[in-house]
C-alpha cells in the first residue's frame, strides 16, 4: 500500500472513529438524562424517578441542617439584587427585591417558631416551608446537573428540526420555538425566556410570536412538576402526569394565540428561518443534533455550568415562594378573594359533574400568585381533583412570584394587563382539559 494510500485509509478511519464518538457524545448523555428524569426505579420500596431519589437521599444526609441550607438560600436570593444592584432596573424589580427581603423574614420565622402563632398554624409556615422551600431548594441545583444531559448534547436540536413542520400550523411560531418550548420543560421557564428574548432581539420572532412562546411555553420544568407530583401525591403516576401535562399545556397554547391579546400583536419580523429541503427533515436534524454534540462543551464544564445556573434560579425563586406563598396562603384562608376569583373559573370544573369543583375552581385561581399555591391547598383532595391541579399549575404557565417578573425583564412587549388576560384564559381552558384528563388518569391506573 502507497504511502498517500496509507494516509487515505488513516484519514477514512479517524473519521470513521470520530462519527462514532460524536454519535456517542448525542446518545449516551441524552438517554442517561431520559433514565434520570423518566424512569422509574424501586429503591428501598419506593418507585420513583431517580431524580427524585437523590433528592431524597440529599435531604437525609441533610437531616437536621436542611432548613439551614434552605435559610441560606434564602438570604443568598435576597442580598444578591442589592450586591449586582439589580433592584434598580425596574418598579418590578424594586417590588421583588422588598418581596424577597420578606421572604428571609418568613423562613427566619418558619426555623425558629418565632412569629404570631397563626403563622405557624402546620397548614400555613412549617407546611410552606417544609414541605416545598426545602425540596426546591435541594431540587433545582441537583435536577440542574443533570438536565446538562437532556440540554448540551443534541437532543434539544434534533427534536427542534423534527418539529418544525408542525410549529407554524398548529402555533403559529418558527419551526425553531420547539426548541424554546423543549428548553422550557426540561430545563426552566427562565431558560426558555432567556432564548426566547436573545431571538427576539436578533429580529428572528417578531413581537407576537415572542408573545406566545413567553406565555405558552416557557412554563416550569420537571424538576418543579416533580415537587407539584410529590405534594399532590401523584409520583405514582409520574410519566402519565408529565405527558399528559405537557399535551394539555401545548394544547391551550393553540387555543390562546388564536385569542385577543396575542392574536391582535404585531406580527412583522425582519428574520425569518429557512426551511427545510423536503424529504431531508429526518437528515437534518440527525446532522443537527450531531453537530451540537461535536462543539458542545465537556461534560464537567456542561454540569459546572448547569448548576451554576440551577443554582441561581434556586437563590432567585426561593425568597419570592416563601413571602408570596405566604400572602396567597394568608389570603386563602382569611379573606374572600380567591373565593371570588374562582367562581369565574367553577363553570368549567362543574361541568364534568367533579364533586370538588369549587374547591378545584379556587384554588386553581390562587395559581397567579403562586404555581405551587394549588397543591399545598388541594392536597388531601381525591384522585381526579389533584391530578387536575398538578396539570393546571403548570399548564398555566404564569405567575407572579416567578414566572411573570421574569418576562418583564426581557424586551418583549408584554404589559401586566395583558400577561394576566392569558393568565385567565389559560387558566380556564387547562380546566376544560384537565378534569377529563384526571378521569383518564384514574382509568388508567385502575381506579
Amino acid at each position: 500500500m502507497s504511502h498517500q494510500e496509507k494516509t487515505s485509509f488513516a484519514s477514512e478511519e479517524q473519521e470513521r472513529r470520530y462519527s462514532l464518538k460524536t454519535m456517542l457524545y448525542l446518545f449516551i448523555p441524552s438517554l442517561l438524562g431520559i433514565l434520570i428524569f423518566f424512569v422509574p426505579v424501586t429503591l428501598a420500596g419506593r418507585t420513583t424517578i431517580p431524580l427524585d431519589h437523590m433528592v431524597t437521599g440529599a435531604r437525609y444526609l441533610l437531616g437536621g441542617l436542611d432548613g439551614w441550607y434552605a435559610l441560606a438560600l434564602i438570604v443568598a436570593g435576597a442580598a444578591y439584587p442589592l450586591v449586582t444592584g439589580n433592584w434598580r432596573r425596574s418598579v418590578t424589580d424594586r417590588v421583588f427585591t422588598v418581596l424577597k427581603l420578606l421572604g428571609v423574614v418568613a423562613a427566619v420565622m418558619a426555623l425558629s417558631g418565632w412569629g404570631p402563632a397563626l403563622l405557624h398554624t402546620p397548614d400555613m409556615l412549617p407546611f410552606l416551608f417544609g414541605k416545598l422551600v426545602i425540596p426546591v431548594g435541594l431540587i433545582v441545583p441537583i435536577g440542574a446537573i443533570f438536565l446538562a444531559l437532556l440540554i448540551s448534547y443534541g437532543l434539544l436540536e434534533l427534536i427542534g428540526i423534527l418539529l418544525q413542520p408542525i410549529m407554524r400550523p398548529i402555533w403559529r411560531t418558527p419551526g425553531k420555538s420547539a426548541i424554546d418550548a423543549v428548553a422550557s420543560f426540561v430545563g426552566s421557564y427562565s431558560i426558555g425566556l432567556l432564548i426566547t428574548n436573545r431571538v427576539y432581539q436578533a429580529g428572528q420572532y417578531s413581537p407576537r410570536e415572542a408573545a406566545i412562546i413567553a406565555t405558552g411555553f416557557s412554563t416550569v420544568s420537571a424538576t418543579f412538576m416533580i415537587i407539584v407530583a410529590k405534594t399532590l401525591d401523584l409520583m405514582a403516576v409520574w410519566n402519565l402526569y408529565f405527558w399528559l401535562t405537557l399535551l394539555i399545556t401545548f394544547a391551550v397554547t393553540a387555543i390562546t394565540v388564536r385569542l385577543p391579546p396575542l392574536a391582535r400583536m404585531d406580527d412583522e419580523k425582519s428574520d425569518d428561518e429557512p426551511g427545510v429541503p423536503r424529504g431531508r427533515r429526518l437528515v437534518t436534524a440527525w446532522r443537527a443534533g450531531l453537530d451540537a454534540a461535536h462543539h458542545a462543551p465537556s461534560l464537567m464544564r456542561s454540569v459546572a455550568l448547569n448548576f451554576k445556573e440551577g443554582l441561581l434560579m434556586a437563590i432567585s425563586i426561593l425568597p419570592s415562594i416563601m413571602s408570596v406563598g405566604l400572602i396567597g396562603l394568608l389570603l386563602a384562608k382569611y379573606t374572600p378573594l380567591f373565593d371570588w376569583l374562582g367562581l369565574l373559573f367553577y363553570p368549567m370544573t362543574a361541568l364534568w359533574g367533579l364533586d370538588e369543583a369549587m374547591a378545584l375552581a379556587q384554588a386553581a385561581s390562587t395559581g397567579l400568585a403562586e404555581m405551587f399555591l394549588p397543591a399545598l391547598l388541594m392536597g388531601d383532595a381525591g384522585f381526579v381533583a389533584r391530578f387536575a391541579t398538578g396539570v393546571v399549575s403548570v399548564s398555566s404557565v404564569l405567575f407572579f412570584s416567578a414566572s411573570i417578573p421574569c418576562i418583564l425583564s426581557t424586551t418583549i412587549p408584554l404589559s401586566v394587563g395583558r400577561i394576566v388576560v392569558v393568565w385567565f384564559l389559560r387558566t380556564a381552558l387547562g380546566l376544560l382539559l384537565a378534569v377529563p384528563a384526571g378521569y383518564l388518569a384514574q382509568a388508567l391506573v385502575g381506579g
